[in-house]
């Protein structure tokens, strides 16, 4: 049987949309074809924009007919997370309070994506104000994971995850606070980037956590997540975190060559305490870099015993303060677990803050010190599997966990640090996927996104279709 053409990368439509040999139509088409077909069954989408979606396929069609082709995302079909602003489109931030929310501008990533030819097809169910990684979202459904729909998808960027491993869009992009571009990517099987800390402007979507925040590509592969960060990564002088950089054609450094690359691994804290098949699958996939050149070194860094503490009292306090009205005036229009933990944040001290703030520079400089001896930091992007919807205890090795406790364990360190990260599948556990973390120094994502292109070329078979729903026939 045929490949369709949703089930095809950026990589590969690019080219066939480029020498008119497909239509941005029929590739849409295609795609919305596939939502039709498992939407039900996942509920990766709150909105679905058809018509609007194919207007614009007409006239990127149009254009390419008429030689004004834009580059690589022309045609491109992409739905966006539904806490990302699009003008004139409810953005509803997955919440009951902004349900019916309308921005009258568009994100400055939206802006981007417009600009380089992007078709939108609709907004991405997420967790509720992207404040939780399960996607397990009180007002909208919990979005399920396509490897085993009883499962969670991860979150916030739960929709983009399921979406984009179900060929329900070619590309996303998502947003990461403690880890929700990465925990959804890893347990649904795909590539996601969340980049340096102010390389792609916030301005337009809506935050959780200021200092935290990041916007990035969930894609097929890391090569398609290239293409994404190109088109992105510009400086918006109204977002006051927004660093002006030189623009970089990351897609043109992906070699797949890691030979004399030094790889730096932390025994201590994250290869302790992680599921004995995660942890042999990231180790194996560590192998076959290695088999390629790449050169193995294990590193300490003392500060990340005190990571977990830093993470949880900025990330809780900076989303209470965000939400502090809305909790006075509309408690009960929370779902239980956001306003648990916006009644969480308001109870640290200024003391409590600052301390953290100085544990993230203690982190800040020991990261920086680690990347002057390696190039890139390899961890795995999650200590476990993905549990059951509504589990929230789970077996780690044998012994029972809480979920909650676990899960930002290991990219948390990375929103503190701001530093480039990335998560890219390196094998199956239990036959569900499992994600490989890549760590760089900053604005070095090139380095990491060609590491992941290098497993990718080792190891294609990384990348499946998700076997636990039906497929477009």
């Amino acid at each position: 049987m045929s490949q369709r053409l949703n089930e095809k990368t950026i990589t590969e439509l690019a080219p066939l949309l480029e020498s008119k040999d497909v239509s941005p139509v029929d590739v849409a088409r295609d795609v919305f074809d596939q939502i039709e077909a498992l939407n039900d069954e996942v509920n990766a989408f709150i909105s679905v924009t058809k018509e609007k979606a194919l207007q614009q396929a007409r006239l990127a069609e149009k254009e390419i007919q008429e030689g004004r082709y834009r580059g690589p995302l022309h045609g491109i079909p992409m739905a966006i997370k539904d806490n990302i602003y699009i003008a004139d489109e409810p953005t509803t931030m997955g919440s009951k309070i902004h349900q019916d929310f309308i921005p009258t501008d568009n994100a400055t990533v939206v802006d981007q994506l417009e600009k380089a030819g992007v078709v939108f097809t609709g907004k991405l169910n997420l967790h509720e104000y992207a404040w939780g990684a399960t996607n397990n979202n009180p007002h909208f459904g919990p979005c399920r994971n396509p490897w085993d729909i009883e499962r969670i998808s991860g979150g916030s960027s739960g929709g983009s995850g399921v979406s984009t491993a179900t060929d329900m869009t070619i590309a996303t992009l998502g947003t990461d606070t403690g880890g929700s571009i990465r925990i959804p990517s890893s347990f649904c099987g795909i590539t996601g980037l969340k980049p340096t800390h102010g390389l792609v402007s916030k301005f337009g979507a809506f935050p959780l956590a200021w200092s935290l925040d990041h916007i990035g590509p969930m894609t097929k592969n890391a090569k398609d997540a290239a293409y994404v960060l190109e088109a992105i990564a510009r400086h918006n002088p109204k977002d006051p975190t927004s660093v002006r950089v030189h623009s970089t054609c990351y897609s043109n450094e992906l070699t797949g060559s890691i030979k004399g690359v030094k790889i730096g691994i932390n025994e201590d804290y994250f290869f302790h305490n992680v599921d004995s098949d995660v942890e042999k699958t990231v180790r194996q996939a560590l192998s076959s870099l290695e088999k390629e050149g790449a050169v193995v070194e294990i590193v300490k860094i003392p500060a990340l015993a005190y990571a977990e503490f830093a993470e949880l009292i900025t990330i809780i306090t900076e989303a209470s303060a965000i939400h502090h009205d809305n909790l006075i005036e509309r408690e009960e229009d929370f779902g239980d677990d956001v306003r648990f933990l916006l009644k969480l944040g308001e109870i640290p001290s200024g003391v409590d803050y600052l301390q953290a703030q100085q544990i993230r520079l203690q982190l800040n400089r020991q990261f920086n010190e680690l990347f002057k001896h390696v190039d890139v930091f390899i961890s795995p992007t999650l200590p476990i599997l993905p549990p059951k919807i509504g589990q929230d205890i789970v077996s780690l090795n044998g012994t029972d966990v809480g979920f909650l406790d676990h899960i930002i364990r290991f990219t948390g360190p990375f929103n503190l640090t701001g530093l480039p990260a990335l998560s890219v599948p390196c094998g199956f556990a239990r036959d569900l996927p499992v994600g490989m973390q890549i760590v760089g120094p900053p604005f070095q994502e090139a380095r990491l996104l060609n590491v992941a292109h290098a497993l990718e070329q080792i190891h294609p078979e990384f990348r499946q279709t998700p076997t636990g729903i039906g497929q477009v026939l």
